[in-house]
Formats: C-alpha cells, sequence, structure tokens
C-alpha cells in the first residue's frame, strides 16, 4: 500500500510538473508570436492571454483580440478567443470564438454574430503545424456592413477540410453545407423585385478537391495564404424554392489565377431563372429574349425542356460557351 501511495504522489507529481513545463511553454511560444507579427508591421494586440486547464487542458484564453495584416488589407476583431487541447494530445485543437467579431478587407468592415462558432483542427506535430483536419460549425450567422442595418443570415453553417493523397503538391478536399440562408434586403429585392421566391435558400452544397502550391500551416497567417492550382468541383448545388443550381468540373489555375478548364452548369426551371434575370434588370430586354431562344434549343437537345445542362469553357482568361464568349473569367487568389 505504502508503495502504491508513492508511486501516485511520484506520477502527480510528474505529471504537475509536464503541465506547468508545458504550459509556460505554450504561454512563452504565444507571446513570442504576437511579437514577432508586431515586428514585421502587423497590428496584434491583446489586453490579456493566460493559459489555463490544469490538470488535463492547455487552454490559451484571449481577451481583447486584434490582428491585422498590412501586406493583405485583412484585420480581425475578438472580445476574446480560445484554443484549447488535450494535455496529452496537443496537436488536437479547438477554437471557440465570441458570439460578436469583426472583420475588415480593403473593401468595407463587417460585423459578425453567431451562435456556438468552434471549429475542430488536428495539426501535424512539427513546429510548422500543418492541417491534416479542419472542421468548423456555427449556428445563426449573420454579417452586416459596419455602419448598415441590412443583415445576411444563416441558420447553420459546416466546413469540413482534410488532407488527400497527392503528388508534387498538397491537396485537400473540402466540403461546405450552408443551410437557410436568407440575403439582405436589399439583395432579395434586387434579384427578386416582385417577390416570388422565398426569402431564404434552402441550402447550399460544395463538395471539392483542391490542390494548393503549398501546404496549409501556420505560414498561410505568417507570410502568405497557399494559392489554388487545381479544383476538381464535384458538386456545388443551390437551392431556392423551385428554382436548382448544380455546378461540376474541374480547372487548373495559374500564378495570375486564372482558370482553365471545364464546367458544367445544371439549371431546373431555367425559363423561371431567366425571368428573374429580366426582372432585376440583369440582361436587357434583346439579349434576354435571345439568351432564352439559344437556352431553349439547348434544353430540346437535353430532351428535359425544363432542365438545362450548361456546358462551359475556361480559356485565355474568359467564359465561353461553345465558340462565344460570354464574359471574364473569375480569378480564384486567395488575399
Amino acid at each position: 500500500m505504502r508503495l502504491m501511495f508513492t508511486a501516485l504522489v511520484v506520477l502527480a507529481l510528474g505529471w504537475s510538473i509536464y503541465w506547468a513545463i508545458g504550459s509556460g511553454a505554450g504561454q512563452k511560444g504565444l507571446e513570442t508570436w504576437f511579437e514577432a507579427r508586431e515586428a514585421e508591421g502587423w497590428v496584434a494586440e491583446y489586453s490579456d492571454m493566460s493559459v489555463e486547464g490544469f490538470p488535463n487542458r492547455f487552454d490559451a484564453k484571449f481577451e481583447d483580440l486584434a490582428l491585422a495584416d498590412p501586406d493583405t488589407g485583412l484585420a480581425w476583431e475578438a472580445p476574446h478567443f480560445e484554443i484549447l487541447a488535450l494535455s496529452y494530445q496537443p496537436n488536437h485543437l479547438i477554437a471557440v470564438w465570441p458570439d460578436s467579431q469583426r472583420i475588415a478587407t480593403p473593401l468595407a468592415k463587417y460585423d459578425v454574430t453567431s451562435d456556438d462558432m468552434r471549429a475542430s483542427l488536428r495539426v501535424a506535430p512539427q513546429s510548422d503545424l500543418a492541417l491534416n483536419e479542419l472542421t468548423l460549425t456555427a449556428k445563426t450567422l449573420t454579417v452586416a456592413e459596419l455602419g448598415q442595418t441590412e443583415t445576411a443570415r444563416l441558420d447553420s453553417l459546416t466546413l469540413a477540410a482534410e488532407k488527400a493523397p497527392s503528388g508534387d503538391l498538397p491537396r485537400y478536399r473540402l466540403g461546405v453545407q450552408a443551410d437557410g440562408f436568407t440575403p439582405s434586403d436589399a439583395w432579395q429585392k434586387h434579384l427578386d423585385p416582385n417577390g416570388r421566391l422565398p426569402e431564404k435558400l434552402d441550402q447550399m452544397r460544395i463538395d471539392m478537391t483542391v490542390e494548393f502550391d503549398k501546404p496549409w500551416n501556420i505560414s498561410a497567417i505568417e507570410e502568405a495564404r497557399p494559392q489554388p492550382r487545381m479544383i476538381d468541383l464535384k458538386s456545388a448545388e443551390a437551392q431556392w424554392g423551385q428554382l436548382a443550381l448544380a455546378m461540376a468540373g474541374k480547372v487548373t489555375v495559374d500564378d495570375q489565377g486564372q482558370p482553365e478548364g471545364d464546367i458544367t452548369i445544371k439549371a431546373r426551371n431555367w425559363r423561371d431563372i431567366l425571368q428573374l434575370a429580366r426582372e432585376a434588370e440583369a440582361l436587357p430586354p434583346s439579349l434576354a429574349d435571345t439568351a432564352e431562344s439559344a437556352l431553349s434549343l439547348l434544353a430540346q437537345m437535353s430532351g428535359n425542356p425544363t432542365t438545362l445542362d450548361i456546358p462551359l469553357t475556361l480559356r485565355g482568361g474568359r467564359v465561353w460557351l461553345g465558340p462565344a464568349p460570354l464574359g471574364p473569367a473569375p480569378v480564384l487568389r486567395l488575399r
């Protein structure tokens, strides 16, 4: 009995020493990281930072956190933020956001509110913290431009990513599901001026594999975001009332962010979608009539007059429907 008691005391003392060393090293590492960002010209501030959770957790807690990258113009502010980890599994992290935060871009600032926004991350045990798995969830997510009363809202959001087998460049499988998207009143009135559609989009889903020019690790925050080099879009779907859009295809992306490849868009009840474009004055009447005639022919050729399959080609910085250019292709670059 005495030997067992002694062993328990030694184990408890050893674990206490381990936790003290680990928490101290963790706090020092975080302080050093913030100091390094400030030395690079960032805004990297907090009013208080502590590591708690003895005996089984390393919980880093920040108050009045502010980060701003001068190179990209991106900034983030939060009244508090937590990074939680089990002391015996420190490479599995839980990030917990506050109910309100502010995000700034070079174009505008946004106030974001949510219920229970958190992310589970599994990273490599090496110092670069390379991402292996990520799951982010949030409920009742709202976004409003600073100074504006208009808000966009999501009932729920789930984003998942995991590292996939790859060759020369790292690949990640990404999935997004957004339920109950309510656009701002102004945006909804612009798209649907006659109020023929429901207030909410039923769902939006994306499933794709993306190859990047470098891994997602701590350098994605410290230096520059990884840039896509290949996108294999398994499916992207959106449902708004009786209207449904789906996309699939595969493109490569060059150093300037220009995509090249083929994308197929499937539109159900496409005539209603075209009518919305007319009512929103997104298309001139003459062009809308021409588009309806051409799309009607494509739908008849597919054998289903209400569903339209549109094969698009992205090439030379433009989007093509067969030999006809439709407009500029999107530039796919992460700031």
